[in-house]
């Protein structure tokens, strides 16, 4: 199975500095572990100290934000995209 992860700016140095990724899982949560094993540090940048995705961090399976779907128990298949978008704010 292989999933495309796009990986925002602020991730790509543990990510070896790379635009975009393969990974595998059938859960976010599953990628996110699969990441953290090919990547070592990805895992303490996208969760907080609980143990949960870091507040302003964003998740989207074919553009679809995950707090809307399972969070991170939402599926995910082979050919699925998954892109990881760190939330703007402004005022």
């Amino acid at each position: 199975m292989s999933i495309t992860v796009r990986i925002p700016a602020p991730l790509q140095a543990v990510a070896g500095n790379r635009l975009e990724v393969e990974a595998d899982g059938g859960t976010i949560a599953e990628l996110l572990a699969d990441l953290d094993n090919r990547f070592p540090g990805f895992r303490q940048r996208v969760y907080d100290e609980t143990g949960r995705l870091r507040r302003f961090l964003n998740v989207y399976v074919n553009q679809e934000d995950i707090r809307f779907l399972s969070g991170e128990t939402t599926p995910i298949k082979d050919g699925d995209e998954v892109s990881i978008v760190p939330a703007v704010a402004g005022g």
